[in-house]
């Protein structure tokens, strides 16, 4: 029997928590963005079945209401619609969250998001929610996640407690969708290695501190894996990718230190549960020339350097690689911004380019243009699949 979709499966619990939380209506403080977004792919697409090019439009919203307390209500859903492939038309619920704030703690319950990570190009040690993968591949757009967040501040640091009741599987693009790799990945039949699935019960648990102009934050995961093993399958007479989401731990750490004009950033981590034991690590460097030549431009210099002992046992992308950039910021009205970004693979010929750009227009308009380069791709890269790829996206949103 074909499972259900696990958007509609989210729904139901995201529902629930929108209609028990006991909280009457609220006024609320409106804020979000709607856009218009298309994405360019010069070259044919490695499968035929994929669309050449493709038109989306978006929209989050925000409601915000912060009670006579501190404490606070935000719920923030999401929605894209694309022309080209149906698991890119895909809605979200971002947040739904109480936050109780009291004088040295705080609690949040419901769907949240957060961030941890220090280096640009890669976040390794970000587990708490799961990748939105149709949405960007680099990683930083986020699935909403269900929890109940416990914070503690003391002299001696902060102290994080999660517990996460439901699991949220990666999103992967389609047959008709670009950017995917050479095999379709086939998310409705995704597998776990608990029993319980997506109802399984995630701990984690984090320490964070500044010591002196160190930013340190330490923790421990128990629970389902965010990066499911791929396993080939037969479907008919396709080969296809199943998601199989295991059992893990993993013990990560990031470090960042500001040392003058130097940023200087690290993540670290160590695995089990997912084949054999592993550790993978990524840090590096950002150089800031601030007024250059007496102009408000401001030019950093990045490097950063990932390397994965899982090497080719696994279909990661970044496994051991150099990354180099450049940030330009022109400190305008506009606030004009420019990353230019290069990825080379050390042990293939693979090389991977990335431009983004960012200006505003007027008062609530916004500009955006990402660019995508493949050079290259080796065979044995997990990106081979994405070789004919190169992309220019260009997005414009209207925020109020």
């Amino acid at each position: 029997m074909k499972r259900r979709s696990p958007l509609l499966r989210i729904s139901f619990l995201q529902i629930f928590f929108l209609l028990f939380l006991p909280f009457p209506v609220f006024s609320f403080e409106l804020s979000g963005n709607v856009s218009l977004q298309t994405r360019l792919f010069p070259d044919s697409p490695a499968d035929p079945r994929q669309e050449h090019n493709d038109l989306s439009w978006a929209g989050e919203i925000e409601l915000y209401h912060e009670f006579a307390s501190g404490s606070s209500l935000t719920v923030t859903p999401f929605l894209r619609l694309d022309s080209a492939d149906n698991e890119r038309t895909h809605g979200d619920l971002r947040e739904a969250k109480y936050l109780y704030l009291a004088e040295s703690w705080e609690l949040v319950l419901g769907v949240g998001k957060v961030f941890w990570g220090a280096t640009e190009f890669v976040h390794l040690v970000d587990i708490i929610n799961q990748t939105d993968l149709v949405e960007s591949l680099d990683g930083e757009e986020k699935l909403g996640q269900p929890m109940i967040h416990f914070s503690a501040l003391r002299d001696w640091g902060a102290m994080d407690a999660f517990v996460l009741p439901w699991f949220r599987e990666r999103t992967f693009a389609g047959a008709n969708g670009r950017l995917r790799p050479s095999f379709l990945i086939d998310v409705d039949q995704a597998r776990y290695e608990s029993g319980a699935e997506q109802t399984h019960l995630d701990l984690a648990l984090r320490y964070s501190q500044s010591f002196g102009d160190a930013d340190v934050g330490l923790y421990h995961f128990i629970g389902t894996g965010r990066e499911p093993t791929l396993i080939p399958a037969v479907e008919g007479s396709e080969l296809v990718l199943i998601p199989y989401y295991e059992q893990i731990q993993q013990t990560g750490l990031d470090i960042q230190m500001v040392a003058g004009n130097w940023l200087w950033k690290a993540e670290a981590l160590y695995r089990s549960g997912q084949g054999r034991p592993f550790a993978a690590t990524t840090f590096g460097f950002e150089y800031t020339f601030y007024s250059i030549a007496d102009s408000q431009l401001d030019l950093g210099v990045l490097g950063e350097y990932v390397f994965d002992d899982r090497a080719a046992e696994f279909a990661s992308p970044y496994n051991n690689d150099i990354m180099v950039g450049l940030r330009l910021a022109l400190n305008d009205a506009e606030s004009t911004e420019l990353l230019m970004g290069l990825i080379k693979d050390v042990e293939l010929s693979t090389w991977f380019y990335s431009l983004e750009a960012a200006r505003r227009l007027g008062e609530n308009w916004k500009l955006t243009l990402d660019a995508l380069f493949f050079v290259d791709v080796e065979q044995a890269d997990p990106a081979y699949g994405m070789r004919y790829d190169d992309m220019l996206k260009v997005e414009i949103a209207w925020y109020f």
